[in-house]
C-alpha cells in the first residue's frame, strides 16, 4: 500500500520521482538497477499496459486482468515504490517516538530485505546488471549494448512444406529435434527445436516449397556448429544424405571458406552446417 502522492496518467513522472528518492541515498546498491530494468520495460509497452501500471499505483490493481502476462512487472514497480516510501520514512528520525512508533519502525526496517531480495533479479526473461540489459539467456562475450534492452530472444527459420507432418518426423526421427504442433495462432504451424535451433513448419503449395538452390541461392539454411565432426557423423549414421563432406581439419587449413558440411532433408532443402569458432 502505497502513501505518497502519485501522477495519475503519466508514468515518466513516476520514474522521475523514482530517481530522485534513490538519489537521496540509504537505498541498496541495486536499487537503481531496478529502477532502469523496470524503465526499460516499461518504456517497450504500449500505452494501455502502461497504464495498468498506473492502475496499481492508485490501488486499482484489482481491476487488472489477473491473467495479464505483465502483472509481474506490475508487482515489482509496487515493491520498489513500497522500498523507497519505507527508505524515506525511515530516514527521517523523530525525536521523540512511542512504543507503537518504534515496534513500526523495527518492522519496517526488517522488512527492506524483502524488497531488496527482488533487486536485480531476472523479470520477464529480462535483467540489468552492470549498465548492460539483456535477456536472461544470453551468454558472456557479446557485444557491449550500452544500456540498451534486447527484446530480440531468438529466431526461427520458415519452411513452408507440402506435408508438414512428414518433414515433422523426418526431423524428429532424424536428427533429434522435438516437435511443438500450435494451431491457436492466426498461422498453424509446428516448431521444431533442438538445442539452440528452431525451424517453423509451415503449410505451402508450389514453388514456396523448392529448395532455395532452384532460384540460384545454394543454402536454405545455416546452422552454426562448435563440433561439425560429431554432427556429421550423427548425420551420416541416421541415414540422411550428406551432399558435402567436411573437409578434414588438416585440409581445411588453406581454405578461404569455413570448414563445413552439407546435408539434405526429406523435401530436398540443403542445410550448411559450419564450423562456429568463438571470438576472443
Amino acid at each position: 500500500m502505497l502513501n505518497k502522492e502519485y501522477p495519475l496518467h503519466d508514468m515518466n513522472l513516476v520514474f522521475d520521482m523514482i530517481e530522485k528518492s534513490i538519489a537521496k541515498g540509504g537505498t541498496h546498491d541495486k536499487a537503481e538497477e531496478e529502477m532502469n530494468l523496470l524503465m526499460h520495460l516499461y518504456a517497450g509497452l504500449p500505452a494501455e499496459a502502461v497504464e495498468q501500471g498506473m492502475m496499481f499505483i492508485h490501488g486499482r490493481g484489482s481491476e487488472v486482468p489477473s491473467t495479464s502476462d505483465i502483472n509481474p512487472l506490475h508487482i515489482r514497480l509496487m515493491n520498489l515504490l513500497e522500498y523507497l516510501e519505507k527508505i524515506e520514512y525511515l530516514a527521517e528520525i523523530p525525536k521523540t517516538m512511542t512504543g507503537e512508533e518504534i515496534t513500526r519502525r523495527s518492522e519496517m526496517m526488517n522488512s527492506l530485505d524483502e524488497h531488496e531480495e527482488l533487486f536485480g533479479t531476472p523479470l520477464l526473461g529480462y535483467q540489468f546488471n552492470m549498465g548492460n540489459a539483456a535477456p536472461v539467456e544470453a551468454k558472456g562475450g557479446e557485444e557491449d549494448n550500452g544500456g540498451r534492452l534486447l527484446l530480440m530472444n531468438s529466431q526461427a527459420a520458415v519452411f513452408a512444406c507440402e506435408d508438414i507432418y512428414k518433414t515433422a518426423l523426418f526431423y524428429e526421427d532424424k536428427l533429434g529435434f522435438r516437435a511443438a504442433h500450435l494451431d491457436d495462432e492466426a498461422m498453424p504451424h509446428i516448431k521444431l527445436t533442438r538445442d539452440n535451433i528452431a525451424i517453423v513448419l509451415v503449410k505451402g503449395e508450389g514453388a514456396v516449397t523448392k529448395p532455395a538452390r532452384e532460384f540460384g541461392i545454394k543454402y536454405d539454411m545455416y546452422i552454426y556448429c562448435s563440433e561439425p565432426f560429431l554432427l556429421q557423423n550423427e548425420v551420416a549414421g541416421n541415414g540422411i544424405k550428406i551432399v558435402e563432406e567436411l573437409p578434414e581439419a588438416k585440409a581445411a587449413r588453406g581454405m578461404t571458406t569455413n570448414r563445413q558440411f552439407v546435408f539434405e532433408d526429406i523435401d530436398g532443402r540443403h542445410i550448411c552446417v559450419s564450423q562456429y569458432i568463438e571470438s576472443n
